[in-house]
């Protein structure tokens, strides 16, 4: 009994101080412990994570691997099936040459679960090359090759969307390093067994870096890139832009979207290490008011609304990149006051929600750093911080990778539930993989404040079981149904008063309508909240 009250006192302690505002009106939230989602005696630098479009449980993550005696590099494989309970892997990619691994990956998760890896290679195999796994990440495929330029890390998309005329394509977008340093792009519609030749995208009369990717609503296929100055240290001076409706045929560029004044060099606060301001890039793929809306994230200063200080800068666009926003300063401490933001990625979730984060010093001396989440709700125009980091840690370079080397990213994403962002850091006495995931339930109230509710259908498409999620502001008049395409109800899920809360629930196609089952097909969920109706289409493979 009485460790029964202890364990019930410390429920509602968590509970209590889940979360904290602090003077800065940053708020911090304790959802759980910082951990490592591989701890290991290696260097894992440049993290990024992905999530499969089949299962919602299946996240994969990688990075840069990194050893100097013995001298190793490699790419990290880190997965979890189980929505993050456990996580397993590997400091080394499997695929063959393993020897002649460069680094340097990017990843993502196609339409039939299969996980796509591409990395750079070292000598005689410099390029670009990919590896693929049909089991989670077990097992790798020999390497495949893309490009054997000289380049940059590749961004990769896979195109998840049923209705795009592509679906299931993957695309690969990097800089090649030689005059005019044009971003190329590859495709594979075979998941990584081969690549279409790499073209450019761009024609820039200075020179290209970085370079990310995003699907748009439709299929689109938007890039963009740094424009950059031509002597070191290659300091962005603006973002270019370009999109595809026709799976990467032709592109539409603008090679000036907007201007920038970015933070390549080093922080000589923090022991020189190197960072920049590339850009990085979302798209909003809700059904939401702000459907196809495109975010850009860079890190600048001395050119407003950045101050003096490294600040996380956005621009949006909400015409399919035609034109682009003034810029709108994210982190939310004073400005001009010294403190340093840097590395900032984004990502829309499915409520709409755009969320950044990027390492600030704002809550701790200026030699460290912690890991911060801005969330806006209202496409930019405001956001709330929130800190990430139970404990800072003081960046130091990696030795042996050129000056002030620690990693050049971090990055976000998410499942229906969580946000999972993963980030770097060096507390432990190398650089590892560390998250703190976040659950939705801990930041976003309960239903759109224009309906009272929020609903969600997936996975979508299924192929079989489909789950549903009902959020609603007040008690309300609920009727929930499945509907073929004449309109003729086939099965009603809820038809009755309800509270307001959080309902959730499992519908099996394959006997769930008069122990028959449904034939596959396409279907309309719709609910209807006290007479305010929305509907999603579902497809049944």
């Amino acid at each position: 009994m009485k460790q029964m009250k202890v364990i019930q006192a410390l429920i509602l302690f968590c509970i209590s101080t889940a979360t904290l505002v602090a003077q800065d009106n940053t708020t911090s939230l304790l959802f759980s412990p910082n951990y490592r989602l591989y701890p290991s005696n290696i260097n894992q630098t440049e993290v990024f994570i992905a999530k499969s479009p089949l299962n919602q449980d299946i996240l994969f993550s990688s990075c840069n691997t990194l050893n100097f005696i013995p001298f190793f590099i490699s790419e990290g494989i880190f997965v979890t099936t189980n929505g993050g309970e456990s996580w397993k892997g590997s400091d080394t990619c499997s695929g063959t040459p393993i020897e002649f691994h460069g680094g340097d990956p990017g990843i993502t998760i196609d339409k039939n679960g299969t996980f796509i890896l591409t990395r750079l290679g070292r000598s005689p195999f410099t390029g670009l090359y990919s590896h693929y796994s049909t089991d989670n990440g077990a097992t790798w495929s020999a390497q495949k090759v893309i490009s054997t330029d000289d380049l940059e890390r590749a961004a990769v998309i896979s195109d998840a969307n049923p209705a795009s005329s592509f679906y299931g394509r993957t695309y690969a977008a990097w800089v090649k390093f030689a005059p005019p340093f044009s971003l190329m792009y590859a495709y594979t519609d075979n998941p990584a067994v081969s690549w279409s030749i790499p073209t450019p995208v761009n024609n820039p009369s200075s020179r290209s870096a970085g370079g990310d990717m995003a699907m748009g609503p439709g299929g689109e296929v938007y890039v963009c890139w740094a424009g950059v100055t031509d002597v070191t240290p290659f300091k962005e001076i603006l973002v270019g832009f370009a999109s595809s409706t026709t799976g990467g045929a032709d592109w539409n560029v603008k090679e000036h979207a907007f201007t920038v004044n970015g933070i390549t060099g080093i922080l000589p606060n923090k022991d020189n290490i190197r960072v920049n301001g590339l850009p990085n890039m979302d798209v909003d793929l809700t059904d939401g008011i702000r459907r196809g809306w495109i975010y850009i994230v860079t890190g600048q200063k001395n050119q407003p609304p950045a101050g003096s200080d490294p600040d996380v800068i956005l621009n949006r666009s909400s015409d399919g990149g035609l034109t682009w926003s003034a810029g709108i300063r994210v982190n939310q401490d004073p400005i001009n006051n010294g403190k340093e933001q840097y590395f900032p990625t984004v990502h829309v979730d499915r409520y709409g929600g755009i969320n950044v984060i990027y390492y600030n010093d704002s809550h701790t001396t200026s030699d460290s750093v912690g890991v911060t989440l801005a969330r806006s709700t209202d496409g930019g125009d405001s956001w709330t911080e929130y800190k990430l980091s139970d404990h800072n840690f003081r960046p130091t370079p990696i030795g042996g990778l050129g000056q002030g080397y620690q990693g050049d990213n971090i990055d976000i994403t998410s499942t229906d539930s969580t946000l999972w962002p993963v980030w770097m850091d060096n507390s432990t006495g190398i650089y590892q993989i560390w998250t703190s995931p976040v659950k939705f339930s801990a930041i976003q109230g309960l239903g759109d404040p224009q309906t009272g509710f929020d609903f969600r259908v997936y996975p979508n498409p299924t192929s079989g079981i489909t789950n549903y999620e009902l959020r609603i502001t007040n008690e309300s008049d609920v009727h929930l149904g499945i509907y073929d395409l004449t309109g003729t109800l086939v099965n009603e899920l809820i038809h009755e008063q309800l509270r307001s809360g959080t309902y959730e629930k499992a519908f099996d196609f394959k006997t769930g309508h008069e122990r028959q089952g449904l034939v596959p097909g396409i279907y309309l969920i719709r609910l209807t909240v006290n007479g305010v109706s929305k509907t999603i289409k579902l497809i049944y493979l």
